[in-house]
C-alpha cells in the first residue's frame, strides 16, 4: 500500500497508539528509577547500621542455637556486609516498592480502585514484614536447632557463615512471600481467576496442601512443630477468603 493510500484516521490512530506505549514504558522507566533510590537510601541506612544489624539481630539465632560460625573466604565479611546491607535495604524500601508498582499499573484501575491505592501498600508491606517476623521468631530457631543437633556426636557442626545468613534470607525472604497470600487473593479476585465459593470448595485441599507445606518446611518430625508452622498458614487461607469475598463485591 502505497504511502497516499493510507487512511489518515488510522495514520493518526496509530501514532497515538504508539505514543502512549511510549508513554507507558517512560513511566515504567521512572517508577523502577524511584524504587531503585528507595533501595540505596534504604541500604546506606542498613550500612550505617550494619554492626548492630549483624551481631544484634541476624547472629542471635546462631548464638541461640549454639551454632559456631566461621568465615572461610579472604575478604568474606566484607563481601557478606555489603549483601546484608542491600538485601536490608530492598527490606526497608519494600513500601516504596509496592507503592511504585501499584503506581505503575494504576492507569488501569477504575477511578474508584485508585484510592484504595495507599490502603493496598499498607496491607502488602504489613504481610511482608509480618511474614519475616514469623520467620525469625518461628521458623529459624526450628531450622537451625535441627541442624545444629543432627548428626554424630563426634562430629562438630561448624556453619560456613555465608551458608548460615543464606539459610538466614532464604527463609524469611520465603516467609514473607508466603504471607502475601491475601493480596495475591486479592488480584486474582479482581481478575475474575478466582472467587470466594471456589476457595471454600477446595478449603479441604489447600488445608492438606498446607500441611504438606509445612511439613516440608519443618526440620526433622516434630508434629508440633508442623502444625505450629501450619496454623498461620491456614488462618492466612482464611484470610483470603475473606479478601476474596471483600474484592468480588467492591468489583461489582
Amino acid at each position: 500500500m502505497s504511502k497516499k493510500d493510507t487512511n489518515p484516521a488510522e495514520e493518526t490512530l496509530n501514532e497515538e497508539n504508539e505514543m502512549s506505549f511510549l508513554d507507558h514504558l517512560e513511566e515504567l522507566r521512572w517508577r523502577v528509577l524511584y524504587a531503585l533510590i528507595g533501595i540505596v537510601i534504604g541500604t546506606v541506612v542498613s550500612w550505617i547500621f550494619i554492626d548492630f544489624l549483624v551481631d544484634h539481630i541476624l547472629l542471635i539465632p546462631a548464638k541461640t542455637a549454639n551454632i559456631k560460625l566461621q568465615n572461610l573466604k579472604p575478604f568474606g565479611q566484607l563481601f557478606l556486609f555489603i549483601q546484608i546491607a542491600i538485601i536490608g535495604g530492598v527490606i526497608l524500601s519494600i513500601p516504596n516498592i509496592f507503592f511504585q508498582v501499584w503506581k505503575f499499573i494504576s492507569p488501569a484501575l477504575r477511578e474508584s480502585e485508585k484510592k484504595y491505592i495507599t490502603v493496598i501498600v499498607f496491607f502488602s508491606s504489613v504481610c511482608f514484614l509480618s511474614g519475616i517476623v514469623f520467620a525469625y521468631f518461628v521458623m529459624l530457631p526450628l531450622t537451625l536447632k535441627f541442624a545444629g543437633e543432627f548428626g554424630s556426636a563426634t562430629i562438630e557442626n561448624n556453619f560456613a557463615i555465608t551458608e548460615y545468613f543464606s539459610i538466614i534470607i532464604s527463609v524469611m525472604l520465603g516467609a514473607a512471600l508466603v504471607f502475601e497470600l491475601p493480596m495475591l487473593s486479592f488480584f486474582l479476585s479482581k481478575l475474575g481467576i478466582i472467587t470466594p465459593a471456589f476457595m471454600r470448595k477446595y478449603r479441604r485441599h489447600a488445608i492438606i496442601g498446607i500441611l504438606i507445606f509445612a511439613a516440608i518446611l519443618t526440620p526433622g518430625t516434630d508434629p508440633v512443630a508442623q502444625v505450629l508452622l501450619a496454623i498461620p498458614l491456614v488462618f492466612l487461607y482464611e484470610i483470603s477468603i475473606f479478601v476474596s469475598k471483600y474484592s468480588m463485591k467492591k468489583k461489582s
